[in-house]
């Protein structure tokens, strides 16, 4: 009985053999080919819904003894859902959840404070925030200029000769010198517009160093503080003039015939809007401010916010 068994074995060997070897697939030059292995099934990670906390879950972590202070933390910083009927309440309270717990309950999560807008030099939206100074608008590109406000570097004084020889009879001029032949910004048109954004517009920043601050000023807080003038231009500066001398005394302050007029409309609290009354010719000008001290001692005190009117500027529709 073995021994036809163990035939059998053997006549059936090759058979078996040449069966798995018809199952593996041939190629073109008589090697076997490896079938493809099925590539494995794409895993997703399981969207977790975020927890939301209930009586329930409240009353389980109060058990837990993890402290008060634990379970008050975790009520402030995750959404909640809970039962706050004076049942409800009472409830809790039989179920040894302390008072200061349930109040959280009842106070819920933590608001996150609302971020501050942040602060723009060229957004052309009075509305949003922006740093204390004045801006150009350029209506064209839609944006603001900022205008750096330019330190006087020298007091001169004119005509002192006339003054000398007339004995005072003749007045003699205080000028404010600021260097450089043309300014930074350049307006876009003979009409120009600014936008003065003063301490008031962002009172979370009123406390730092104002960019308006110069000699005695402290605050400021309108455009009736300024006035807007022609510089006179000379080789490699600027020149302004701030207060006169004679026999009969002295004055201090932009002469009324070199003042250029002005009107302003207030857009928010601290945000003013400023229009030149007329429009002005190409040259080089400035809304100065802070001349404190008579002759050249407020002469040397002085900021000028200057500007440029391009020859060729047209009137613009503002």
């Amino acid at each position: 009985m073995k021994t036809r068994f163990f035939a059998c074995t053997l006549l059936l060997a090759p058979f078996s053999a040449h069966a798995e070897t018809q199952a593996q697939p041939i190629s073109a030059n008589g090697q076997a080919l490896t079938a493809p292995v099925a590539a494995p099934e794409t895993q997703y990670p399981t969207l977790v819904s975020p927890e939301t906390l209930h009586n329930t879950s409240v009353v389980q972590l109060v058990r837990a003894g993890i402290g008060n202070d634990a379970v008050i933390a975790k009520i402030k910083a995750t959404p909640g859902k809970y039962d706050l009927s004076t049942d409800d309440l009472i409830a809790l309270k039989d179920a040894g959840v302390p008072g200061d717990v349930i109040a959280a309950m009842i106070a819920g999560p933590s608001k996150s404070e609302s971020a501050t807008p942040a602060m723009s030099v060229t957004d052309i939206n009075p509305m949003t925030p922006h740093p204390s100074g004045l801006y150009l608008i350029d209506t064209a590109a839609r944006r603001l200029e900022r205008i750096d406000p330019t330190v006087s570097n020298q007091a001169k004084t004119g005509g002192i000769f006339g003054y000398a020889l007339t004995m005072g009879i003749a007045s003699m001029s205080v000028k404010v010198a600021i260097s450089g032949e043309a300014a930074r910004v350049v307006a876009p048109s003979l009409a120009p517009s600014f936008y003065f954004f003063f301490d008031a517009s962002n009172p979370a920043t009123a406390n730092i160093a104002s960019n308006w601050a110069a000699g005695s000023a402290q605050t400021v807080s309108s455009p009736s503080e300024f006035t807007l003038i022609k510089l006179t231009e000379k080789a490699g500066r600027r020149e302004a003039r701030v207060g006169s001398l004679n026999i009969g005394g002295a004055k201090t302050g932009v002469m009324d015939h070199d003042r250029i007029l002005f009107d302003y409309e207030m857009v928010r609290e601290g945000v003013y809007k400023v229009r030149p009354k007329q429009s002005l010719e190409a040259g080089q000008y400035g809304f100065i401010y802070a001349l404190s001290g008579g002759g050249t001692g407020g002469a040397m005190t002085a900021r000028i916010f200057d500007f440029a009117i391009p020859s060729g500027a047209t009137v613009a529709v503002r």
